[in-house]
């Protein structure tokens, strides 16, 4: 990056504080930083520290008149390399997906003609919210790259995806979109625009759900099912490989997404099926959740007690949507394929060919997940591939192995 000018939009959220580092490793690796600080980002670090840190002047203000008696604005975009965005707030990315241009951020965001690197940064509420979603699409279809958001807790208490990647990954980000190599592949977690296999499915968006849905009782206890996530993940991952785009929405599995694609971490049916609906359109969908049929109507939002008398709390429960049959009904926008998974305990062939039919998805995945296969929650797998033409049996194998031979079969269709 020796010699390359970054064009450093500060907005303005918690986040804000893994700025001064960001700033350090560019300058480290021999870039120059221009700062732009936005009225929110100056409540979260204050623009000496920046300033300092870049060894350049902050730009604060659209109506600067010893900048703008020269155009200001567009100067600052015709003379950088790169514009890197962090933390991309919900409000930025709202401005910049709508063309607004009301600050000097924004302005410059729609001035530029460079590429643009944004680090998403908000409450995961905010970042799985449809409006976010919908701006998102609307910015990777205008060609915005993006680097996270990584899961983890929020400074509000909440935990799922929102947080702003860590400095040296949107750093090794800036190096790949500036044509160099990372250092430290490791570290680098990007979305599939910047890193993306070649392969069959090589311009195909594939959504994929995964892992359990938790449906809260009250604020710490919750309804589950003992899926791991391991069968979803270990697809998205071989269809990554393939060369697809990955819309990976994952519930609170037990183990780590994969790298290579978007991850969208929610909790419970109904953030999962607005997930999938912002995530579409898509060529195919591989439907691998174990989505709870049922959530707790009368959840408490305080902790519910003993009462010592023996009394029992009422649940009332509620159907929750149907996600495999919602996507595979759909009148416009239906994926090209859809796959559902079942998992049955007895009569598991008959079980799962009724409910392809009943829920018209193209493709069932049966498996059997009574205790005695130990397949719930383990690393192996048996499925049954119920299609149109009716039943295979595949072996007993590795779930990685499931996802690669199911990732082949989904690319021979859609070529």
């Amino acid at each position: 990056m020796d010699g390359k000018r970054i064009l450093l939009i500060i907005g303005g959220g918690i986040a804000a504080y893994k700025i001064p580092a960001l700033i350090r490793l560019f300058k480290r690796e021999g870039a120059a930083v221009t700062p732009v600080l936005t009225r929110a980002g100056a409540q979260f670090t204050t623009p000496m520290t920046v300033s300092v840190l870049a060894g350049e002047a902050v730009h604060e203000d659209l109506f600067d008149i010893s900048n703008e008696a020269e155009i200001g604005h567009i100067a600052l975009t015709r003379n950088a390399d790169l514009v890197v965005v962090a933390p991309a707030t919900a409000d930025m990315m709202a401005k910049m997906a709508n063309g607004l241009a009301d600050d000097l951020a924004s302005t410059l965001l729609l001035a530029s003609n460079k590429k643009v690197l944004v680090a998403p940064a908000m409450n995961v509420r905010m970042w799985l919210h449809p409006a976010t979603q919908r701006n998102l699409a609307q910015l990777k279809a205008d060609g915005i790259l993006t680097v996270g958001p990584d899961r983890g807790e929020m400074a509000c208490g909440e935990f799922g995806a929102g947080r702003m990647s860590e400095p040296e990954e949107i750093l090794e980000a800036a190096r790949g979109l500036l044509g160099e190599a990372p250092r430290s592949a490791g570290l680098l977690r990007l979305t599939p625009e910047i890193r993306v296999a070649t392969g069959p499915l090589s311009g195909k968006h594939v959504i994929v759900t995964s892992g359990p849905t938790h449906e809260p009782i009250d604020p710490v206890r919750y309804i589950a099912n003992r899926s791991s996530g391991a069968q979803g993940t270990a697809i998205a991952a071989a269809l990554r490989d393939l060369g697809a785009r990955v819309s990976f929405v994952t519930g609170p599995a037990t183990v780590p997404p994969p790298e290579g694609v978007d991850v969208i971490g929610v909790e419970t049916a109904q953030a999962m099926r607005d997930a999938v609906a912002a995530a579409l359109p898509a060529d195919a969908a591989v439907m691998a959740a174990a989505v709870a049929d049922w959530r707790v109507e009368n959840a408490s939002q305080s902790k519910i007690k003993k009462d010592g008398m023996g009394n029992f709390p009422v649940l009332s429960f509620a159907e929750n949507p149907d996600i495999l049959a919602w996507v595979s009904q759909l009148t416009e926008g239906r994926p090209q394929l859809v796959v559902g998974f079942a998992a049955e305990t007895d009569d598991v062939v008959a079980h799962a060919t009724a409910k392809r039919l009943r829920k018209q998805a193209d493709w069932i995945v049966a498996n059997d997940v009574s205790p005695a296969t130990g397949i719930m929650g383990g690393t192996e797998n048996a499925v049954t591939v119920i299609r149109d033409d009716g039943a295979t049996e595949w072996p007993r194998m590795a779930k990685d192995a499931v996802a690669r031979r199911l990732a082949d079969e989904i690319a021979k269709a859609l070529a």
